[in-house]
């Protein structure tokens, strides 16, 4: 009887899962990860993943998630079903941060200690090839026309223009101290850059490969060393984008058209990153030290909850 009645919670868990918008929650101090139904604003499940887990993503079937365990030197590809792994990627050592291709076939890996972006075949499970970027490289994009990929290297100050046909890189622009994360518009003509230490927000136009705006966050009350812009989306509607600040315990709402901030929103402590929910209609952060995630309501710009995941929440993805 226990037996079955164990069977049929299990059922009835993953049943949620495949049915209910879920956030996934990569936690770096627990090794696993964080299951959220952030509907109803609860932690569902913690899974062991492997040591360190930071960088994540979603297949476009939502089939699969990917997993970068940086100190196992792998990305793991985990079942969303069963929630078990099924397969390893060869991602070289200390895997941070990548992005997949829009067709899912590609996952371009940020190695920083080697300062190479590696792009491996899914498919195959095997490398295609290794590209010599900048030092130390850790945000990385791929636009969704597939034309793009663009790594940034934090200690060389540049965004790296990687032509996916040819996987050369064919341009290179300066930007300000420490780009941390890279988001392309929905329309792929124009690249939204973080700068850590300068505390900026760049938004380069793709056809010129120029900044054609910066922005500078600042917030009244919190002191310069505070402000560490480092996550950043924007909006499928192309009016506005997201930044996560770091230390300062914000996301910056900017209006996208008239590259102006309209408000700064309290969230957790050391928020890292942010996932849209599928309609939109809401954000999630992942807040380092404060080992939670806040969900904002879009709509209202406003901080709706926190759920607590886990220790020391880094990477987000969400499933419908």
């Amino acid at each position: 009887m226990k037996t079955w009645l164990l069977n049929l919670s299990l059922c009835l868990f993953f049943m949620g899962i495949a049915h209910a918008e879920t956030v996934f929650v990569s936690l770096e101090k627990d090794n696993a990860l964080a299951i959220v139904d952030p509907i109803k604003g609860v932690l569902l499940k913690t899974i062991i993943v492997g040591q360190r887990p930071r960088g994540i993503t979603i297949s476009p079937d939502y089939k699969h998630l990917y997993v970068a365990t940086s100190d196992d030197d792998t990305i793991k590809i985990i079942d969303i079903k069963t929630l078990k792994e099924v397969g390893r990627l060869p991602s070289g050592e200390d895997p941070e941060t990548f992005a997949l291709s829009p067709k899912g076939d590609r996952l371009y890996v940020s190695n920083e200690d080697d300062s190479m972006v590696t792009v491996i075949d899914i498919a195959s499970k095997k490398v295609l090839k290794t590209i010599k970027v900048g030092v130390e490289p850790e945000g990385i994009a791929v636009s969704p026309d597939n034309k793009w990929v663009v790594s940034a290297s934090e200690t060389t100050n540049m965004v790296h223009w990687i032509n996916t046909q040819t996987l050369e890189i064919v341009e290179n622009t300066l930007v300000d101290p420490r780009p941390r994360a890279l988001h392309f518009s929905a329309d792929s003509k124009q690249l939204w850059v973080t700068s850590e230490m300068a505390g900026t927000l760049m938004v380069l136009d793709v056809a010129t490969k120029k900044i054609i705006k910066n922005i500078a966050l600042t917030i009244q009350g919190v002191s310069r060393d505070k402000i560490l812009p480092v996550g950043v989306v924007v909006d499928k509607k192309g009016d506005y984008a997201y930044v996560a600040m770091g230390s300062a315990n914000r996301v910056a709402v900017v209006n996208a058209k008239t590259f102006t901030v309209e408000k700064f929103l309290l969230v957790g402590q050391r928020v890292w990153n942010l996932a849209f929910s599928p309609d939109q209609q809401r954000l999630y952060t992942t807040n380092g030290t404060s080992h939670d995630m806040s969900i904002i309501d879009l709509k209202n710009h406003k901080v709706t909850k926190s759920v607590g995941v886990g220790r020391y929440p880094w990477g987000v993805v969400v499933k419908p």
